[in-house]
């Protein structure tokens, strides 16, 4: 297991290095002059200079890297040139609202798409397994921003059901204020007991982790149906069923385990895809994570911002790896081995 862990922290931290050298490379590539983009048009020459030197612009490029790759080390990541505060500290303040849109998404995806896979692969080839194919491929191909339109059309605008955009009530911020614990609106009002907050959070949270649950579900249900296909073949579902299990204790008693093992490494494919996906519908629903930081960022071509953005998510996505790795060496010890 320690050889295991091992290689694949190897091969994260290989990833995140390959990361480190493409967002360096986009900031120098990226047109436009980061010391007139933060000293502005009408900055003075001794302001431009000043700039140039605050990022080490006039430094060789391999001495501006290694400086690049010390300061990520120290916590650094630069000023953003648009909101001129630290890049961390504005991360710090917008992945919050992002993980707790994800992290309600997934949690829907795995409470329905296992279970679907789990009926499709029982009545394989039969209607249940048509419809649960169909409606996967569904979610899978509908573009998320139709759909986001759609459902606050449909759910919000017709309905009333569910708020139309936003965290939360705006107005309860004077009359029901939060105290921040972890900066997830939803997990700090849980933890302070601020009810009125917390479920208006819930209220807002529906509509967009629907959507961006959709993706997640379709390929968790088509993953765990195939998985679980394969297993119900192999020798040791043939033995039980000789044994006289029934086809459903098969799938749900013996199968599931082993063919969990591709639905976890699909889980952290579709949480890093999940966060980018996102984006599109925070821009809808106005909600406040990375996504409407990364598209202000893009539109001022705050080139620090946008590497700080793309470090993130490839820093969620190699951790998410990670972990997951480890528990599919525990789920399943033939993943060891390979």
């Amino acid at each position: 297991m320690a050889r295991y862990l091992a290689r694949r922290l190897g091969q994260a931290l290989l990833v995140v290095a390959g990361v480190v050298m493409l967002t360096f490379a986009v900031m120098r590539l990226v047109p436009g002059d980061p010391a007139v983009a933060f000293a502005g048009p009408k900055a003075t020459p001794e302001q431009l200079a000043a700039a140039r030197e605050r990022f080490g612009l006039d430094d060789p490029i391999p001495l501006q890297f290694v400086n690049y790759v010390r300061d990520l080390f120290t916590g650094d990541w630069g000023t953003s040139l648009r909101t001129r505060q630290p890049v961390r500290d504005d991360l710090y303040l917008a992945f919050p609202a992002s993980l707790e849109l994800v992290g309600a998404a997934l949690v829907i995806a795995v409470l329905i798409g296992i279970p679907i896979g789990v009926l499709a692969a029982r009545y394989k080839t039969k209607f249940p397994d048509f419809g649960v194919r169909f409606t996967s491929m569904l979610a899978v191909s509908v573009p998320v921003f139709w759909l986001a339109l759609a459902m606050q059309l449909v759910f919000a605008g017709h309905l009333g059901w569910f708020p139309i955009a936003g965290e939360y009530d705006s107005s309860l911020d004077s009359t029901s204020p939060l105290t921040l614990w972890t900066n997830i609106t939803i997990v700090d009002a849980l933890i302070t007991g601020n009810w009125p907050i917390f479920t208006s959070t819930l209220e807002h949270l529906v509509l967009p982790a629907l959507v961006v649950a959709a993706y997640p579900t379709g390929m968790i249900a088509q993953m765990a149906r195939a998985a679980l296909i394969e297993e119900s073949g192999q020798d040791h579902a043939r033995l039980e069923r000789a044994l006289g299990f029934g086809e459903t204790s098969i799938l749900t008693r013996f199968a599931l385990r082993p063919a969990l093992s591709p639905v976890l490494s699909l889980i952290a494919l579709v949480f890093a895809y999940s966060i980018v996906n996102g984006f599109l519908v925070e821009a809808v629903f106005n909600w406040p994570g990375l996504g409407r930081y990364a598209a202000e960022s893009i539109k001022s071509l705050d080139t620090p911002a946008i590497a700080g953005v793309t470090l993130l998510v490839a820093l969620v996505y190699t951790t998410a790896n990670l972990i997951v790795d480890l528990l599919q060496g525990v789920v399943d010890p033939r993943a060891r081995a390979r």
